[in-house]
C-alpha cells in the first residue's frame, strides 16, 4: 500500500447486454450527431499523406526576430518587411505594448522586440502607436529588462554591448560526463540553443543598424551593467555566477586573441556538433530558435550565402512561414506527429471503423515515423535497450521523447493494419523504450532521464525557464494510463513509484499542476484519467478531492477554461473563458470517476455538443498549449476539434458502461 492509497481493483462493470445510461435511455441529446459531425471534420482534415498536423500558433516574436535577422543579414525583402508589419501591428493591445498570449498582459521582451521591428522596417518612432509602444516598454522596466537571449540579438545588430550578455563559452561542450553538471545536464532544446549561441558569442559578429533604443532605457543604461554585476559578501549560488561570468568574459579577451589553448578545440567541437545534427532534422532540433541561431553561427562562421548548409538553413526556417498576400505569420515547429497520435486515438475511441482506409492509412505514416536511431539521449540514459521511439516534427532523429511516445502508443494500440506483426514490433520497442526513462523519484519527463540539476537554473544566461527538463504530473498520468490499458497490474514496480510521484505533486486543493498543456485542468485531467485507466478505488478521499476542485471550477455556462497567468501565479487557476479543450479534458477527468449522472459532468458535455460548430468543429481563441511557463505558450489549433471529440466518446462509453481505451 502507497502510503495510505489503496491499490485493491475497482468495480468493473459488465458490459454485457447493459443498456445505455441516461435518464430518459439514452445519452444526452445531440451527442451521437454531434461525434459524427467531429468525426466528419477530422477525417476531411487529413492530409494524402495519411498525417493530421495542425498551425502551432504564437506570439510577434518569432516574426519580429527574423526582421532583426534580415537586418543583419544584409537580406531585406522590402515586401515580406511589409507583411511582417502588418502582422505586427495588428497584434498590438490597446495600451500599446504586446503579449505572449491572448488577453494576457503586455510582455516586455514581446513589446520590445516588435518595436524595434517596426522601427527597423521604417515605422517613425513618432506614429502614435509607436509612441504608446515606447511607454508601455519603459514602464516594464525596458531594455534593461529583457532576457539573455533578446539582448544577444540586440548585441548582434550593435544596440546593446556584449559584454552586457552573460557569456556562453564553447568550452562546456568539452566537459566530460564525469563532471557534476555538464553540458548534456542542460535540456534537450537548451542544448540546441546554446551550441550555436557559444559559436556567436566567439565571433560577435556585430552588423550595426541605422536605428537606437535609447528611448527605451527608463533609467539610463547603467542597468546594464548592474544586470550582470556580482555583489561583495553575497555568497548565493547566483552571485557566484556572476563572478564565474567576469571570469568567463575575461577569457574571451583571450581566447579571441588566439591565447586559449582550448578555444579553437572547443569551436570545431561546437561547429560539427551542430552540423551533425543538421543530418536527419527538419533544421537544428526542428525548432525555431536553434534553426535561428545555427544559421546566424553559419554566418559567424565564414559560410557563404550560397554554401548548401546556409541554403538549407534558411530554407528550413522558410517552412515554418505561413505568408498571405497582406501578412505573415512563423510557427515554432511542426506537430504532425503528436497531431496525428491524438486524432487517431480520438477517431478510433468514437467508434471509426478498424478497415477505414484513412485509419489504416494514418497507421502506416505514423508506423513509419519511428526513430531507430541512437540519438542524444543515450548521455543520459545509456542503457541497453533497443533505439526506438516518436517525435514532435516531421524530421528530428536526434531528440525522440517520451511525451510523443506515450501518445502514438495509446494510438498504436488501437489503430488498424495489415502489418499487425510490424505494428507489433513497433509498439513494443516503443514501450520498452519509454519504459527506460522514468527518474530516480518515479515520475516521466519529455525528453530526457533525471535533467533535473537546480543549480543550472542559477546560471546568467538561464533566464529563459528551460534549462531543465523536470519529470511532470501529466507526461507521468499519461504513461499510466497506458499502462492500465495494456493490463499492468498495480504492484508493477515502476507502476508504485509512479503512483507515488502523482501522490506527492497533488496541491492541497487536490488539484495538479500541468507542465505541457494550461495548466491545472490539464494536469488533474490526466492524472484522473491514468488513476482510472489502471482501475484502481477511484473512492479515496485523495482522488475525490481532485475531481472535486475540477466540479468547483466549472464555469456557469457549462465549461471550463483556464489562461497562462496561472503558471505566474496559482490564485488564477481555473479561470478564464470556456474552451473547447479545456473542457474536453475537465470531461475526461469526471468521466474518470465512472459516474455518468455527475451533473456537472453532463453540463460539460451539453456545453461542448452546443458550442460545435456546423461543420463539426470548434472555435477556440485562447491558447491552451505550454512551452515554456512564463516565456512562451503556443496554441495548438488541432486541440480545440480532437479533444472534445475524445471527451464525448469517453462520456458515451461510460453511458455504455464500457472503459475509455478498451480496444473496439
Amino acid at each position: 500500500m502507497l502510503d495510505g492509497m489503496s491499490l485493491r481493483p475497482a468495480a468493473v462493470p459488465s458490459t454485457e447486454n447493459k443498456p445505455a445510461w441516461s435518464p430518459t435511455g439514452s445519452p444526452v441529446q445531440g451527442l451521437d450527431e454531434s461525434i459524427t459531425r467531429s468525426q466528419s471534420y477530422l477525417l476531411s482534415e487529413q492530409k494524402p499523406e495519411g498525417y493530421w498536423v495542425g498551425e502551432l500558433m504564437v506570439d510577434v516574436t518569432l516574426v519580429a526576430d527574423m526582421v532583426a535577422f534580415y537586418h543583419w543579414w544584409g537580406h531585406v525583402d522590402a515586401a515580406w518587411q511589409r507583411k511582417a508589419v502588418n502582422h505586427i501591428l495588428a497584434r498590438q493591445l490597446p495600451d500599446g505594448g504586446w503579449n505572449i498570449y491572448p488577453n494576457g498582459p503586455p510582455e516586455v521582451n514581446a513589446t520590445i522586440k516588435a518595436y524595434l521591428a517596426l522601427k527597423l522596417a521604417g515605422v517613425p518612432a513618432t506614429e502614435p502607436h509607436m509612441l504608446k509602444a515606447r511607454e508601455v516598454a519603459c514602464a516594464l522596466g525596458g531594455v534593461p529588462r529583457m532576457n539573455t537571449f533578446s539582448k544577444l540579438y540586440l548585441a548582434l545588430i550593435g544596440l546593446v554591448g556584449w559584454n552586457h550578455v552573460p557569456t556562453i563559452p564553447s568550452e562546456v561542450l568539452l566537459i566530460g560526463k564525469w563532471f557534476h553538471v555538464n553540458f548534456w545536464d542542460m535540456s534537450n532544446w537548451s542544448r540546441a540553443m546554446l551550441v550555436p549561441l557559444a559559436i556567436i558569442n566567439h565571433f560577435r559578429p556585430t552588423r550595426p543598424v541605422n536605428v537606437s533604443l535609447d528611448e527605451l532605457y527608463p533609467h539610463g543604461k547603467w542597468q546594464l551593467d548592474e544586470a550582470l554585476r556580482p555583489r561583495y559578501f553575497d555568497f548565493s549560488l547566483r552571485n557566484m555566477f556572476l563572478w564565474l561570468d567576469r571570469l568567463h568574459k575575461l577569457a574571451e579577451w583571450v581566447n579571441r586573441r588566439g591565447l586559449h589553448p582550448f578555444r579553437k578545440k572547443a569551436l570545431k567541437r561546437a561547429e560539427a556538433w551542430m552540423l551533425e545534427r543538421f543530418e536527419g532534422s527538419d533544421g537544428l532540433a526542428a525548432i525555431f530558435p536553434a534553426m535561428l541561431n545555427a544559421l546566424i553561427a553559419l554566418k559567424a562562421l565564414g559560410y557563404p550565402d550560397d554554401h548548401p548548409q546556409v541554403v538549407r538553413a534558411h530554407k528550413e526556417l522558410l517552412r515554418l512561414q505561413h505568408e498571405t498576400p497582406d501578412s505573415v505569420r512563423i510557427e515554432p515547429c511542426f506537430s504532425p506527429v503528436w497531431d496525428s497520435a491524438i486524432v487517431s486515438m480520438c477517431l478510433r475511441e468514437s467508434g471509426v471503423p478498424a478497415d477505414h482506409p484513412k485509419m489504416v492509412k494514418a497507421a502506416h505514416w505514423i508506423m513509419d515515423h519511428e526513430i531507430r536511431f541512437r540519438g542524444d539521449w543515450i548521455h543520459k540514459n545509456p542503457v541497453d535497450v533497443e533505439a526506438s521511439g516518436w517525435v514532435f516534427e516531421f524530421k528530428n532523429q536526434w531528440n525522440p521523447d517520451v511525451d510523443d511516445t506515450a501518445m502514438v502508443l495509446l494510438a498504436l494500440r488501437q489503430v488498424p493494419t495489415d502489418q499487425p506483426q510490424r505494428r507489433d514490433a513497433a509498439f513494443k520497442r516503443g514501450m520498452d523504450w519509454m519504459m527506460a526513462f522514468q527518474c530516480r523519484d518515479g515520475g516521466w519527463a519529455a525528453f530526457d532521464k533525471d535533467c533535473t540539476k537546480s543549480i543550472l537554473e542559477k546560471v546568467p544566461f538561464a533566464d529563459h525557464n528551460a534549462m531543465l527538463d523536470p519529470e511532470c504530473a501529466d507526461i507521468t498520468a499519461r504513461i499510466l494510463e497506458l499502462l492500465g490499458y495494456e493490463g499492468y497490474s498495480v504492484e508493477h514496480p515502476q507502476i508504485r513509484r509512479g503512483l507515488d510521484y502523482l501522490r506527492g505533486q497533488q496541491e492541497s486543493d487536490g488539484s495538479w499542476y500541468g507542465r505541457w498543456g494550461v495548466n491545472y485542468i490539464y494536469g488533474t485531467w490526466q492524472v484522473l484519467r491514468g488513476l482510472s485507466a489502471l482501475k484502481i478505488d477511484m473512492d479515496q478521499p485523495w482522488i475525490q478531492k481532485g475531481a472535486a476542485w475540477l466540479r468547483s471550477v466549472q464555469l456557469p455556462d457549462g465549461g471550463w477554461g483556464e489562461r497562462c497567468n496561472t503558471y505566474d501565479d496559482p490564485i488564477y487557476k481555473g479561470a478564464g473563458p470556456s474552451t473547447p479543450s479545456q473542457t474536453a479534458w475537465a470531461v475526461m477527468g469526471l468521466c474518470a470517476m465512472g459516474d455518468p449522472s455527475d451533473p456537472s459532468l453532463r453540463r460539460g458535455i451539453q456545453h461542448l455538443i452546443e458550442t460545435q460548430n456546423e461543420d463539426g468543429s470548434w472555435s477556440e481563441e485562447e491558447i491552451t498549449g505550454t512551452g515554456f511557463p512564463k516565456v512562451f505558450y503556443l496554441k495548438y489549433d488541432m486541440y480545440r476539434n480532437a479533444w472534445p471529440l475524445l471527451a464525448m466518446a469517453t462520456y458515451r462509453r461510460l453511458c455504455q458502461g464500457r472503459r475509455a481505451g478498451e480496444i473496439l
